[in-house]
């Protein structure tokens, strides 16, 4: 792994981190203003499951698609310094 790889890797986690953060914050603020708080513990009789199944649902669209925000933003930047994206953003990612 060569120094662009190491800097992809550092900077694409750090911009999804932030993003996905930033996602988070910016839902739980709009939910709380519209429903009056997030969703508690499913398992306990405070929240229905189809409340709780709503911010899964939103909450996991949200974070993804600001995750994916960050990681082409770090990937714009990067082709924009260094001329190309290094190896190591082009491996798929494993589940």
């Amino acid at each position: 792994m060569d120094e662009d790889d190491v800097m992809w890797t550092a900077a694409a986690s750090v911009a999804a981190l932030v993003g996905a953060q930033v996602a988070r914050r910016a839902l739980t603020s709009a939910w709380t203003r519209k429903r009056g708080g997030v969703p508690g513990n499913p398992a306990t009789s405070d929240t229905s499951w189809s409340e709780a199944m709503v911010w899964a649902v939103v909450s996991g669209a949200a974070i993804g698609v600001a995750r994916l925000v960050a990681q082409r933003g770090v990937a714009f930047a990067f082709e924009k310094q260094r001329g190309a994206v290094p190896a190591a953003a082009a491996e798929r990612p494993s589940a």
